[in-house]
């Protein structure tokens, strides 16, 4: 018998790293980079060429953690935060990587709200 658990998770692992293979961040262009589990969600801006993460947010810091911090409302919150952290580091523009995942409910509600913060790609 297959752990369906395990199964899921390989199966994310296998489209990320298909995902990989095209998108590359680099110093002009980082990638911003999101991680969601089943109470969180975190988000990175990495620079690929050098092995950097430029800045992140998560649903984990004080700010955000207050409510609930596996639903949309705190993706939201968190791409606001990443936005507002990028335009501050003087990124304006992104590669957006989902990390495997779909891009539908909490993964698509910080793009858009990093994309309302200024972020553009």
């Amino acid at each position: 018998m297959v752990n369906a658990a395990k199964h899921k998770r390989d199966g994310r692992i296998r489209r990320h790293n298909r995902l990989r293979r095209k998108i590359h961040g680099t110093g002009t262009r980082p990638r911003l980079a999101v991680f969601r589990s089943n109470r969180h969600i975190s988000a990175q801006i990495i620079n690929d060429e050098e092995g950097k993460t430029i800045v992140s947010a998560s649903s984990l810091e004080s700010e955000i953690r207050s409510g609930n911090t596996g639903s949309k409302e705190a993706a939201t919150k968190v791409g606001k935060l990443i936005g507002e952290r990028a335009k501050s580091a003087g990124i304006s523009s992104i590669v957006f990587d989902r990390g495997g995942l779909k891009y539908h409910g909490r993964v698509a509600a910080v793009a858009e709200a990093a994309r309302e913060s200024g972020l553009e790609f």
